[in-house]
């Protein structure tokens, strides 16, 4: 398995673990089970159709319309799910850009139609083969894309940068934590560490009043919550960017 750094517009280091052929046909197969089980149900819906519409045409083209969101599982998948299918998830994969920028609709697009080439029409062959000789294991949906499929299992801590773990539900307070600098998210998280660790109660509030401060802001936050959602929010952001 290689590793992918990327460099991010706030000069962050991310170090992402490159998925093996062998996770990503894992994964492959488990949205083709789902895919096989949807097509059983259509069926089932088909049939019953005929007890509806004596026109044989009008039940294909129910049935039709009833299948098309399989047609584009893995471009609605991806673009909805953040670079993730189901079988993505359950093996803790996803869909990053090779320059670290938030992946477009557009990239999903080129990599779902090229799909044709890498998986159907050549039973698969073509996609392999480009994963085994690519230096980043990527298909030639993903090289013309930009995009490689990286493992979210063992990450970089993000505690050892300027950074904090949220989660992607995370909903952020200030927007204008884009204020602060690197250099000042640095020092607010080593003295924020520090002072909590210590209960240097009187230092996180002087901390919390300078942030307070530069952001503008009278939040109602007590000093702790207040300094950790400054943090969660500048890596939010960050993320974002």
């Amino acid at each position: 398995m290689g590793n992918l750094q990327i460099n991010t517009t706030q000069n962050v280091n991310l170090d992402y673990k490159i998925v093996s052929i062998g996770e990503r046909i894992v994964a492959f197969l488990i949205d083709g089970l789902i895919l096989y089980m949807y097509a059983f149900l259509v069926n089932i819906i088909s049939d019953a159709l005929g007890y509806i519409y004596e026109d044989t045409w009008t039940q294909r083209g129910l049935a039709a319309f009833i299948f098309l969101p399989a047609m584009c599982y893995s471009l609605l998948m991806h673009s909805i799910f953040n670079g993730r299918t189901v079988g993505k998830m359950l093996l803790k994969m996803r869909v990053v850009r090779l320059d670290g920028t938030p992946v477009h609709w557009s990239n999903y697009l080129v990599r779902w139609m090229l799909r044709l080439v890498d998986i159907w029409i050549f039973l698969g062959s073509i996609g392999i083969l480009s994963i085994l000789f690519s230096e980043k294991r990527q298909r030639v949906g993903d090289a013309a894309a930009g995009t490689v499929v990286t493992s979210t299992k063992n990450k970089t801590k993000v505690s050892h940068t300027i950074l904090e773990d949220v989660n992607e539900t995370y909903v952020p307070q200030f927007t204008n934590v884009t204020l602060l600098t690197d250099k000042d998210v640095r020092l607010i998280k080593d003295t924020f560490r520090i002072a909590r660790k210590s209960n240097d109660f009187k230092t996180l509030t002087a901390l919390r009043v300078k942030v307070e401060s530069i952001l503008n802001t009278n939040s109602t936050l007590y000093d702790i919550p207040f300094l950790d959602t400054v943090l969660k929010d500048y890596s939010y952001y960050t993320q974002k960017m």
